[in-house]
């Protein structure tokens, strides 16, 4: 079985969303609902998505009902991607064990098929031993005790998703949004991916990483902020940004605007500089026809030199083969 998302044409892309006990309801509706909102031109879905269970069983939910699926565990033989939603409050989690009939199911699976997981979702593969030696994520909250578990894993917790190829893994909740919505634009490219977004009124992409919802003690609370700093800063990324200037649109000292910054967005100014930069230059990869030189000035790093220094520090790739790839998938 391929393990490329992009599918040929003549059928979906085949999902298969493993529910196991405790499954965090709202990871269990995000396949479906996002991936299934990925459309073609004509209007046909793009993906095929299947709950499925050991056995077909019923079971619990993290929300207090029970999930009754229509499959088992044969829809992960022929899936081109198996999907773990996080779990809850179950073995797996709290003491790392995963039962051996789905650890089997999963490890047959990883041979054919691409694997995803959502927030603890990652416990399940990391159990299986689907992880190791890899680069993974799952939610901040319970980054300590997965590596307690399982220590040969590359686990980084202050990301929204890790893309290792053919094992992804999302933070927790909504980052599996973000997750699903990555897949789509990787397949099919960036205008199906917004499509999808605007379908489940969802921004089509999120910048920052998990960092910036990782509980922190609460700075004392004033009538200041960095929020009218970084509103004016999106306006001008084309323009030199220093820190000076973006103290004074938020009526503040260097230092003190610093560590607000800090605390409001879980990063320095510079690195969230960089970052939106970034995004600026992916968007206009994806949607306009300008020259390498042009996006970079554009997003504001003055040389196509530095655009691809920054963009292949982000996503791994330079800028001309980060827009093949988008206008190839499309």
């Amino acid at each position: 079985m391929c393990k490329n998302p992009a599918m040929s044409t003549h059928r979906p892309h085949r999902v298969a969303v493993l529910a196991l006990d405790g499954v965090v309801a709202f990871d269990l509706g995000v396949p479906s609902q996002v991936l299934g909102s990925a459309r073609d031109e004509g209007g046909a879905q793009l993906y095929d998505v299947r709950v499925c269970t050991p056995g077909g069983r019923p079971v619990r939910s993290s929300a207090g009902f029970q999930v009754l699926p229509d499959h088992g565990l044969e829809q992960l033989e022929d899936a081109d991607t198996v999907l773990v939603p996080g779990i809850y409050d179950v073995p797996v989690v709290t003491e790392g064990v995963l039962d051996p009939p789905v650890r089997a199911a999963l490890t047959a699976a990883a041979r054919r098929s691409r694997l995803m997981s959502i927030c603890t979702g990652a416990f399940v593969l990391g159990a299986a031993g689907l992880l190791d030696d890899r680069p993974a994520t799952t939610h901040w909250f319970y980054a300590d005790r997965f590596r307690g578990f399982f220590p040969r894993v590359e686990l980084d917790p202050d990301v929204l998703f890790i893309d290792d190829r053919d094992v992804l893994t999302s933070a927790g909740v909504g980052a599996g949004i973000d997750l699903c919505l990555h897949v789509i634009r990787s397949a099919y490219g960036s205008e199906v991916a917004n499509r999808a977004a605007r379908r489940c009124v969802v921004p089509p992409w999120r910048a920052g990483g998990q960092s910036q919802f990782i509980q922190r003690p609460v700075p004392p609370t004033t009538a200041s902020t960095t929020e009218p700093a970084r509103a004016w800063a999106l306006t001008h990324l084309d323009q030199p940004l220093d820190l000076p200037s973006l103290a004074r649109h938020a009526r503040m000292s260097v230092r003190t605007f610093t560590r607000r910054f800090r605390d409001e967005t879980g990063m320095s100014p510079g690195k969230w500089i960089i970052q939106q930069r970034v995004e600026r230059a992916r968007h206009l990869l994806e949607t306009t026809d300008l020259a390498v030189d042009q996006v970079a000035r554009h997003a504001g790093f003055g040389t196509g030199a530095a655009l691809r220094q920054q963009l292949s520090a982000a996503v791994g790739v330079a800028p001309s083969a980060y827009r093949s790839t988008f206008r190839s998938a499309g």
